[in-house]
Protein backbone atom coordinates (compact mmCIF):
# COMPACT_ATOMS: atom_id res chain seq x y z
CA UNK A 1 0.00 0.00 0.00
CA UNK A 2 1.60 3.14 -1.25
CA UNK A 3 0.93 6.50 0.47
CA UNK A 4 0.81 9.10 -1.59
CA UNK A 5 4.03 11.33 -0.89
CA UNK A 6 3.77 14.25 -3.42
CA UNK A 7 3.84 17.94 -1.73
CA UNK A 8 1.16 18.73 0.03
CA UNK A 9 -1.11 21.63 -0.20
CA UNK A 10 -1.10 23.73 3.07
CA UNK A 11 -3.01 26.14 2.26
CA UNK A 12 -6.87 24.62 2.18
CA UNK A 13 -6.95 22.48 5.42
CA UNK A 14 -9.83 20.81 4.54
CA UNK A 15 -7.76 19.64 1.44
CA UNK A 16 -4.86 18.89 3.86
CA UNK A 17 -6.73 16.32 6.04
CA UNK A 18 -8.16 14.69 2.96
CA UNK A 19 -4.78 14.21 2.09
CA UNK A 20 -3.71 12.88 5.61
CA UNK A 21 -7.35 10.59 5.18
CA UNK A 22 -5.93 9.17 1.92
CA UNK A 23 -2.41 8.20 3.43
CA UNK A 24 -3.78 6.50 6.95
CA UNK A 25 -5.89 3.98 4.99
CA UNK A 26 -3.10 1.70 5.57
CA UNK A 27 -3.60 2.04 9.60
CA UNK A 28 -7.13 1.76 9.11
CA UNK A 29 -7.23 -1.31 7.86
CA UNK A 30 -4.22 -2.64 9.59
CA UNK A 31 -6.77 -5.59 11.46
CA UNK A 32 -8.16 -6.09 7.97
CA UNK A 33 -4.59 -6.99 6.71
CA UNK A 34 -3.46 -8.46 9.40
CA UNK A 35 -6.50 -10.90 9.48
CA UNK A 36 -6.00 -11.77 6.04
CA UNK A 37 -2.50 -12.46 5.55
CA UNK A 38 -0.71 -13.65 8.65
CA UNK A 39 -2.35 -17.31 9.33
CA UNK A 40 -3.97 -19.43 11.84
CA UNK A 41 -2.38 -21.93 13.29
CA UNK A 42 -3.78 -24.53 10.91
CA UNK A 43 -2.03 -22.90 7.90
CA UNK A 44 1.48 -21.83 9.27
CA UNK A 45 3.43 -23.84 6.67
CA UNK A 46 1.90 -22.19 3.76
CA UNK A 47 2.33 -18.40 4.05
CA UNK A 48 5.84 -16.63 5.12
CA UNK A 49 4.48 -15.02 8.23
CA UNK A 50 7.72 -13.19 9.02
CA UNK A 51 8.41 -12.16 5.61
CA UNK A 52 4.63 -10.38 5.43
CA UNK A 53 4.57 -9.09 8.74
CA UNK A 54 8.59 -7.35 7.79
CA UNK A 55 7.13 -6.21 4.36
CA UNK A 56 3.99 -4.44 6.87
CA UNK A 57 6.27 -2.86 9.08
CA UNK A 58 8.34 -1.48 6.11
CA UNK A 59 5.02 0.46 4.90
CA UNK A 60 3.34 1.11 8.76
CA UNK A 61 7.53 3.22 9.13
CA UNK A 62 6.82 4.48 5.55
CA UNK A 63 3.71 5.62 6.30
CA UNK A 64 4.11 7.61 9.39
CA UNK A 65 7.54 8.82 8.51
CA UNK A 66 6.13 10.52 5.71
CA UNK A 67 2.54 11.73 7.47
CA UNK A 68 4.15 13.15 9.92
CA UNK A 69 6.76 15.26 7.53
CA UNK A 70 3.69 16.62 5.36
CA UNK A 71 2.55 17.86 8.76
CA UNK A 72 5.25 18.94 9.92
CA UNK A 73 6.06 20.84 6.66
CA UNK A 74 2.72 22.57 6.69
CA UNK A 75 2.49 23.77 10.19
CA UNK A 76 6.29 25.07 9.29
CA UNK A 77 4.97 26.95 6.25
CA UNK A 78 1.50 28.06 8.28
CA UNK A 79 3.84 29.46 11.50
CA UNK A 80 5.53 31.40 8.72
CA UNK A 81 2.52 32.92 7.58
CA UNK A 82 1.46 33.78 10.48
CA UNK A 83 4.55 35.43 11.23
CA UNK A 84 4.25 37.58 8.53
CA UNK A 85 0.96 38.78 9.18
CA UNK A 86 1.64 39.20 12.36
CA UNK A 87 4.38 41.64 11.44
CA UNK A 88 1.70 43.22 9.00
CA UNK A 89 -0.72 43.46 11.33
CA UNK A 90 1.94 45.27 14.12
CA UNK A 91 2.60 48.42 11.22
CA UNK A 92 -1.30 48.64 10.35
CA UNK A 93 -3.20 48.30 13.27
CA UNK A 94 -6.43 49.58 11.81
CA UNK A 95 -6.40 46.94 8.53
CA UNK A 96 -9.39 44.97 9.57
CA UNK A 97 -8.82 42.77 6.43
CA UNK A 98 -5.75 41.57 7.75
CA UNK A 99 -6.74 40.92 10.95
CA UNK A 100 -9.49 38.71 9.88
CA UNK A 101 -6.91 37.21 7.28
CA UNK A 102 -4.44 36.59 10.70
CA UNK A 103 -7.19 35.30 12.64
CA UNK A 104 -7.81 32.57 10.02
CA UNK A 105 -4.20 31.35 9.64
CA UNK A 106 -3.75 31.24 13.28
CA UNK A 107 -7.25 28.84 13.14
CA UNK A 108 -5.05 26.74 10.71
CA UNK A 109 -2.52 26.84 12.29
CA UNK A 110 -3.51 25.16 15.43
CA UNK A 111 -5.55 22.92 13.50
CA UNK A 112 -2.42 21.54 11.54
CA UNK A 113 -0.64 21.18 15.24
CA UNK A 114 -3.51 19.00 16.40
CA UNK A 115 -3.05 16.91 13.71
CA UNK A 116 0.30 15.93 15.06
CA UNK A 117 -1.80 14.43 18.08
CA UNK A 118 -4.37 12.41 16.30
CA UNK A 119 -1.01 11.06 13.98
CA UNK A 120 0.19 9.97 17.32
CA UNK A 121 -2.99 8.04 18.19
CA UNK A 122 -3.57 6.76 15.03
CA UNK A 123 0.47 5.17 15.07
CA UNK A 124 0.25 3.92 18.83
CA UNK A 125 -2.81 2.26 17.62
CA UNK A 126 -1.58 0.46 14.39
CA UNK A 127 2.24 -0.49 16.36
CA UNK A 128 -0.14 -1.86 19.14
CA UNK A 129 -1.79 -4.23 16.64
CA UNK A 130 0.79 -5.02 15.18
CA UNK A 131 2.91 -6.35 17.52
CA UNK A 132 -0.29 -8.41 19.21
CA UNK A 133 -0.50 -10.31 15.46
CA UNK A 134 3.83 -10.17 14.14
CA UNK A 135 5.66 -10.19 17.79
CA UNK A 136 6.18 -14.11 17.17
CA UNK A 137 6.83 -13.96 13.09
CA UNK A 138 8.99 -10.58 13.10
CA UNK A 139 10.96 -8.65 15.90
CA UNK A 140 11.35 -5.04 14.26
CA UNK A 141 14.57 -3.25 14.41
CA UNK A 142 15.02 -1.07 18.24
CA UNK A 143 14.75 2.26 16.36
CA UNK A 144 10.85 2.05 17.01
Amino acid sequence: MAAPSGAASCEDFAEFQELLRVMRTIDDRIVHELNTTIPTASFVGKIDAGQTCKELYQSLMDAHTSRERIIKNCIAQTSSVVKTLREEREKTQDDLALLKQLRKEQTKLKLMQSELNVEEVVNDRSWKVFNERCRIHYKPPKSQ
